[in-house]
């Protein structure tokens, strides 16, 4: 029996999975950006300057590139080689077993499913206020979850259902839409660049690191560059999605590559740019706000900033959701392949070439997370979640390149073993680095999902019964 946790999967690369083959190269860019610049860069920038790192949070979003990056040359790799839509799920089923497979699923289903909430929280919040500006107001019983005195949080209720019938019409379809909100979103954010561009204080920049490389308070919050580089890893969250379509691209061994380290690789600029100029405009001191970025703007004079801030969010934040919602039935629609969950879940619609069955049932579960539950800090495990899969995918690139020498690889990692070994190395240096709550939530996750293991998912392993 034990055997059979550490038996590894047969490479399934050109497997006919009845998904429609359609996303190209620039798709599947535009799909990692949809989902990597959202909150992180409109929120969480200003609140880890004003918190964590001061203007040096630049160097914490260097940081938490690099180590992106490095896993993002492993994703690379596996997703040309490997193949599958099961993303770090499957490599880690090819390289190390079920059992480990088993795990990293349960972990991206965190990653995916919680994410997934939090965002719609989020975007409901953020669509409360935009609605408010131009007077209308929902009442609160239909805003908030019950246990804060509300009926349901309908918005967050309603977002998951409204991308649910995106996903089911057909993946060409959300990424279309997709496609429209990364424009409106990118539009939102090279506005904010050009009008910061000619307000830059540099005075604002000193103290470059207030906090220092990395500290720990007296009431054992951590503070400094390193510190700073652990919160914002949050923006690259979700980057990984590209793999998750492998099954839908058109060459998936050449575009998956090319889409995984083009949206990395924007990204982070990005990110650098916006960290820089908001800065450089206003004191890091004052921007631990809700949304800096319409702070920012407003300091400067531009009183039409909140409503073109909001319009970039709510866009913002839709293209995170629908990614999070795409991957996450991609990567259940692997594992039911597998018979790790019912079969039933890998039926696809015929004339829409969709999972539908799984869709609805992903939507059912979130929505009612989102409408009924406020997440609170639970969110934060995401981050752990993230870190612990790039470190299983770099482990292996290392594991196959020895066990598989002559394993087509149409995209091989530079320098190898050295990058994987860097993305082993510094994320678990960010992993390091949260807090112990962070990780008792996730290691009773871990362990709720090797119970189910056990119960369910062994006994029904096509592996298995092969």
């Amino acid at each position: 029996m034990f055997a059979q946790l550490f038996r590894t999967k047969p490479i399934e690369i050109g497997r006919h999975s009845g998904l429609r083959k359609c996303l190209t190269a620039f798709d599947l860019a535009l799909l990692g950006i949809g989902c990597a610049i959202g909150t992180g860069i409109f929120v969480l920038t200003g609140i880890a300057a004003a918190v964590y790192s001061g203007p040096a949070v630049i160097i914490s979003f260097i940081i938490a590139g690099l180590a992106a990056g490095f896993a993002g040359f492993a994703y690379a790799e596996l997703a040309a080689s490997v193949g599958g839509s099961g993303s770090a799920y499957g490599y880690t089923y090819v390289a190390f077993g079920e059992f480990f497979a088993w795990v990293i699923a349960w972990i991206l289903l965190l990653e995916y499913g919680v994410g997934a909430a939090a965002v719609a929280n989020g975007w409901s919040g953020y669509f409360i206020n935009t609605l408010a500006n131009f007077h209308i107001v929902i009442p609160d019983a239909w805003t908030k979850a019950p246990s804060q005195g509300g009926i349901i949080n309908l918005p967050a209720f309603g977002i998951i259902w409204l991308l649910v019938l995106v996903l089911v019409s057909g993946v060409k379809q959300s990424s279309t839409v997709n496609n429209i909100m990364v424009v409106i979103k990118i539009s939102t954010i090279a506005i904010f660049l050009a009008i910061a561009v000619g307000h830059i204080n540099t005075d604002n920049w000193q103290p470059f690191m207030p906090f220092g490389w990395f500290s720990t308070q007296a009431d054992g919050h951590n503070i400094g560059i390193l510190a700073g580089a652990s919160l914002v890893f949050f923006a690259y969250f979700g980057f990984d999605a590209v793999s998750t379509a492998a099954d839908e691209a058109r060459n998936p061994q050449r575009d998956l590559p090319i889409g995984l380290i083009a949206a990395l690789i924007f990204c982070t600029v990005i990110y650098i740019l916006v960290a820089g100029m908001l800065t450089g405009v206003v004191h890091y001191s004052d921007l631990n706000v809700s949304s800096p970025v319409a702070y920012a703007l407003a300091t400067l004079g531009y009183s039409w900033s909140s409503t073109l801030v909001a319009t970039g969010i709510l866009a913002g934040l839709i293209t995170v959701l629908l990614v999070l919602l795409y991957g996450l039935t991609r990567i259940l629609y692997a594992m039911s392949h597998d018979g790790l969950i019912p079969a039933v879940f890998s039926k696809v619609n015929p004339e829409r070439h969709t999972p539908t069955r799984l869709i609805l049932l992903c939507g059912s579960i979130i929505s009612i997370v989102a409408g009924f539950f406020p997440l609170g800090t639970l969110a934060e495990t995401v981050n752990i979640g993230t870190l612990a899969s790039f470190i299983m995918v770099c482990c292996g690139v290392i594991i196959l390149r020895i066990r598989q020498p002559d394993l087509p690889r149409p995209f091989k990692n530079p320098w190898n073993p050295l990058i994987p070994l860097l993305g082993i190395v510094s994320c678990s240096a960010l992993m390091a680095f949260l807090p112990d709550e962070t990780w008792h939530r996730f290691l009773i996750w871990v362990g709720i999902g090797i119970v189910m293991y056990f119960v369910y998912s062994m006994r029904h392993s096509k592996l298995r019964t092969k």
